[in-house]
């Protein structure tokens, strides 16, 4: 059984521009893995996998002028933009075949700047903690004020935050 809880966050202003930055990236990132699968399926190529996407579009893109600003987040954070969207178009095959409960879906669109509902999600691997000072420390970030509305059972085993 899964349980998920909802805190507020109080981040400082340069907390803010940081956790700006990785809504961008992992929008960007987001972007690239749709676009190379729908040019992939425009082609009539195979689909990549997603070890050949992280290379491409994290690795070897953080090498690159353009995109050396994705070097300043968390590289979870993009690992977890890369799943995402494979799992939007597992769920997206899925629904196709029928095996998948519910309307159809469609292909996963991209994700607009402009929209305000933005994510990211910190996995155990990328060492987040709770602090004794009741903090939330994160990865490119820093140590984040939280409001706690109620005592947690466990350990989380991730966090997502959201705007």
């Amino acid at each position: 059984m899964q349980l998920r809880y909802s805190f507020r966050l109080y981040p400082t202003r340069g907390q803010q521009a940081a956790l700006g930055r990785a809504f961008g990236c992992a929008r960007v990132v987001y972007n690239d893995a749709v676009r190379a699968r729908r040019a992939a399926r425009e082609n009539k190529l195979p689909f990549p996998r997603a070890g050949e996407l992280s290379r491409r579009l994290i690795t070897e893109a953080k090498k690159t002028p353009e995109r050396a600003w994705l070097g300043e987040v968390s590289a979870v954070v993009l690992q977890q933009s890369l799943r995402d969207a494979e799992a939007a178009y597992s769920n997206f095959f899925a629904s196709l075949k029928g095996e998948r409960k519910g309307p159809r879906l469609g292909e996963p669109s991209f994700k607009s700047r402009k929209d305000t509902r933005q994510a990211i999600r910190f996995t155990a691997n990328a060492r987040w903690k709770l602090t004794g000072a009741g903090r939330l420390l994160l990865p490119k970030i820093g140590e984040v004020r939280v409001r706690w509305s109620r005592t947690l059972p466990t350990v989380p085993s991730s966090v997502t935050v959201i705007k």
